[in-house]
């Protein structure tokens, strides 16, 4: 794994900061509230900053950043005494429907159209948005005279194209889910407890300088396993499984650097093998190659996700998630839950699951857009899962990630 990289330059914040005054005069609006929260920290792309709070973006003046606490002001001493310069000038202290008003009101634009990114997203587990309802509401009784307009899409599809710098960062978070998956590759073995795996990767990714954004690492284990998200034990506490002869052992790993997140499905089979689990190995890796030669320049999202669930559908195989999806932001995602109807257990497990359309498959693909490619087939209650992230060029697509393009055995 390479020496980390800087921090991305205020070059960068020119570039992002101009892209997103383009769009606002292509949607008319003066002003855009981004707020907190949300799986992508969309205020994060625009203040290069950790605030946790909202941020009031003019067209025709500078932006401000509110945050919840003091100690998010504070820390920017620390910052200042090692020569770094917040892109964003003007913190506050608030994050409450009125303080955003009180700064669109001093700003003039009380009476403009006004875009808002997050009341309408489709990013994993917010699919209905994530403004808070108090503060959405403070906003719109305090700003009676203006015009609201939710531009989350088109936000998140500028974000999609990256730059030669956000690339380059891009490149080094897969560095560090490539580091990750090759220590899960040497220590998966007979014996071996989950939580001494899970440890083990998120060690790698910390020790990184990188985070991992919830569900922070998805991990399994065994010959007939279905399931998907974060251990059981990480949530109900109590033993966890201990690695055995013949399993798979999988994880979904997501390590998320100076903002740019990438994603990894390392998936590892022990002696002996079974020959179902062999079978659905060799179908989502036809998936992946299907995938990557339909990945160009011009082509269509929807196009691209009709190309990999091919395979899968030909071997008579369901699919429990999506075979690929764009990455910072997460947004655009193929059909999940493929053919569910067929999986075995659901009236078991007490619940009902259908199959998902695709999410934005009128999204043209261009270069510098990066995608998860995670085809995975399943047959009865065996499944397996592989894949990487892989960033579009003018002629094709550069594979960030190797080990996990394919199941390991051992």
């Amino acid at each position: 794994m390479s020496v980390p990289l800087p921090m991305l330059s205020l070059n960068e914040r020119e570039r992002r900061w101009n892209r997103t005054r383009e769009l606002m005069r292509s949607k008319g609006v003066q002003c855009l509230i981004v707020p907190p929260k949300g799986r992508e920290e969309m205020v994060g792309y625009l203040s290069n900053e950790l605030a946790e709070g909202i941020l009031i973006f003019p067209l025709e003046s500078d932006p401000v950043q509110l945050t919840w606490s003091g100690s998010r002001l504070l820390r920017r001493l620390v910052a200042a005494q090692q020569g770094i310069q917040p892109w964003v000038e003007d913190i506050r202290q608030g994050t409450c429907g009125p303080d955003v008003v009180k700064v669109i009101r001093e700003r003039g634009v009380e009476k403009a159209r006004i875009g808002v990114v997050g009341v309408d997203t489709w990013g994993p587990g917010d699919p209905e948005g994530y403004v808070p309802y108090k503060t959405w509401n403070a906003i719109l009784k305090g700003l009676p005279e203006a015009t609201f307009t939710d531009i989350s899409e088109a936000f998140g599809e500028m974000v999609l194209v990256k730059s030669e710098e956000e690339i380059r960062l891009m490149r080094y978070s897969a560095d560090i889910g490539e580091e990750a998956c090759r220590t899960m590759l040497e220590m998966v073995k007979p014996g071996l407890k989950e939580r001494e795996l899970y440890a083990a990767i998120m060690a790698v990714i910390y020790r990184a300088g990188a985070v991992s954004p919830d569900p922070f690492l998805i991990l399994y284990s065994g010959v007939e396993n279905i399931s998907w998200g974060s251990p059981m034990w990480h949530y109900q506490g109590g033993p966890e499984r201990t690695i055995q002869a013949g399993d798979l052992v999988f994880a979904e790993i997501f390590p998320r650097y100076a903002g740019l997140e990438s994603q990894q499905q390392m998936t590892v089979h022990l002696q002996p093998f079974h020959p179902v689990l062999m079978e659905c190995a060799r179908v989502a890796r036809q998936a992946y190659d299907e995938g990557i030669k339909a990945l160009r320049p011009g082509t269509t999202f929807q196009k691209v996700c009709e190309a990999m669930d091919a395979p899968v559908r030909e071997a008579g195989c369901w699919h429990l998630t999506p075979h690929i999806h764009t990455l910072s932001p997460l947004g655009w995602v193929s059909m999940i839950h493929g053919r569910i109807e067929e999986a075995p257990g659901m009236e078991w497990v007490g619940g009902k699951a259908h199959s998902v359309g695709v999410k934005g498959g009128d999204l043209v693909i261009k270069p510098g857009m990066v995608f998860e490619m995670e085809p995975n087939a399943c047959k009865g209650k065996h499944r397996v899962n592989l894949g990487g992230t892989v960033v579009v060029t003018e002629r094709g697509v550069e594979e960030l990630n190797h080990l996990s393009m394919e199941m390991r055995t051992k």
